[in-house]
């Protein structure tokens, strides 16, 4: 098997390098706000777990979570089939009976953002907690912590907020205010794998972050993400919500690694009631495959690459547009940040000439892809008619980001000429139009 591992990886090798790159082609070639950026040793390290042929959760994974938590600095990683399903694990944990009279409750109260993708918010909602929809800053896109404590009743017992579009909350003012009032705090760094805050990665700071790996994010393995957290028990709940709400639990494939498997009395069940199939939590199967995990074990050594061209890529837009400010708001790095930018937000000040949808159109004939902030206001997607929230105080920027914000695409499969030719299309609509 060995040697039909390495003539078939020599052979992919060789048909990779021999396919002629695509060259941007002006007006013709479209420029994507996000994707997939790979190259043989990806497509090499799926085929490596194929041939093994273990279709769930194994090896690769395990290397995959290792690796991971070295690069965050984070002690325990666990790996599950999206982005989505790591806020779900994330806020499930929290009500985890592990807790004891700590853990969230239906009724209690989570401040987070108007401005979220619906999966920072859904798993509030599915708990029967109540969202408190907070104001945003601009032009760092994040939650406007002046208004945080003002928001703060005797129901709140959380914050969960995600770090817009790359770039940190200002966390120093955030942990202040879980301290002062005790709150759990989730960081949901879907689109910030890689920023840090104050020389550290983000998602380390909080009790709970979480991670996607969707193919427009910063490392892909298709479908997947992950959780993480440094305490214990909560590392504990979040394993066994992810595997069915198992108590205990090994490895796929293991059985028995806790050695008293058929010596165990828990609930109802009569004494010795095979452990493998006593439930402590409402779990799901939320695990990745191996084949999944070896194209992000791949993915996660092109990781610092990765974060330089996003980095670069969002000062040269910067550079191209700085001109424009007297018409556009320019995206601003929080305080003690290094973002790796997940996209370029721009905010249209008001005019008489145009509007959003205008500019947008515009760029989209041009072949230049844009995408909205998230939901806008979420309180106003039509899914949220009818459900319980709370917003103490006015979202005048959030209603602004609704109507005039939206980014460009940063990640490293634009090129120089790509953030040119974006540049120039957008200079020239304000030449036509103002």
């Amino acid at each position: 098997m060995e040697k039909i591992r390495k003539k078939i990886f020599e052979m992919v090798k060789n048909e990779y390098e021999g396919i002629e790159k695509k060259k941007f082609i002006p007006g013709k070639t479209r420029v994507p706000v996000s994707g997939r950026t790979y190259d043989y040793t990806d497509i090499n390290s799926l085929i490596d777990s194929a041939l093994d042929f273990w279709l769930t959760t194994g090896r690769f994974n395990a290397s995959f979570e290792e690796k991971l938590s070295k690069i965050i600095k984070v002690k325990n990683v666990t790996t599950c089939n999206s982005g989505s399903s790591a806020n779900l694990l994330a806020f499930s944990s929290l009500t985890s009976h592990l807790l004891k009279n700590s853990s969230l409750k239906p009724g209690d109260e989570v401040i987070t953002l108007a401005t979220s993708f619906p999966t920072t918010v859904n798993p509030i909602l599915q708990h029967n907690c109540t969202p408190v929809f907070i104001d945003i800053d601009i032009p760092t896109y994040n939650i406007d912590c002046e208004k945080i404590e003002g928001a703060i009743s005797k129901k709140t017992r959380a914050i969960s907020i995600a770090h817009t579009l790359g770039n940190p909350c200002n966390l120093d003012k955030v942990l202040a205010i879980t301290k002062k009032y005790n709150l759990f705090f989730i960081e949901d760094c879907c689109d910030a794998l890689g920023s840090q805050y104050d020389g550290k990665h983000v998602g380390s700071f909080g009790d709970i972050g979480t991670l996607s790996f969707y193919p427009a994010h910063h490392i892909t393995m298709g479908e997947g993400g992950a959780v993480f957290t440094n305490r214990k028990l909560l590392n504990k709940a979040i394993r066994s919500i992810r595997d069915w709400g198992r108590d205990c639990w090994c490895e796929t494939g293991c059985d028995n690694t806790c050695g008293v498997r058929f010596n165990w009395k828990a609930g109802d069940l009569p004494h010795g009631y095979d452990h493998k199939y006593i439930y402590s939590h409402l779990g799901y199967n939320l695990k990745i495959t191996d084949m999944q995990a070896s194209v992000g074990l791949a993915q996660i050594k092109h990781l610092n690459k990765f974060i330089k061209s996003r980095k670069a890529n969002f000062s040269k837009i910067y550079n191209n547009l700085k001109d424009l400010e007297e018409f556009i708001i320019l995206p601003q790095a929080t305080d003690k940040s290094d973002p790796s930018w997940f996209g370029f937000p721009i905010s249209l000040r008001k005019n008489k000439h145009f509007t959003r949808k205008d500019l947008l159109e515009f760029l989209t004939k041009s072949k230049i892809d844009t995408r909205l902030l998230f939901a806008g206001n979420i309180t106003k997607q039509p899914y949220m008619k009818n459900r319980k929230f709370r917003v103490p105080f006015k979202l005048p920027n959030t209603d602004f980001v609704m109507n005039n914000t939206f980014w460009l695409g940063t990640f490293p499969g634009i090129n120089d000429s790509m953030i040119d030719y974006m540049s120039e299309h957008i200079n020239q609509f304000f030449k036509k139009n103002l």
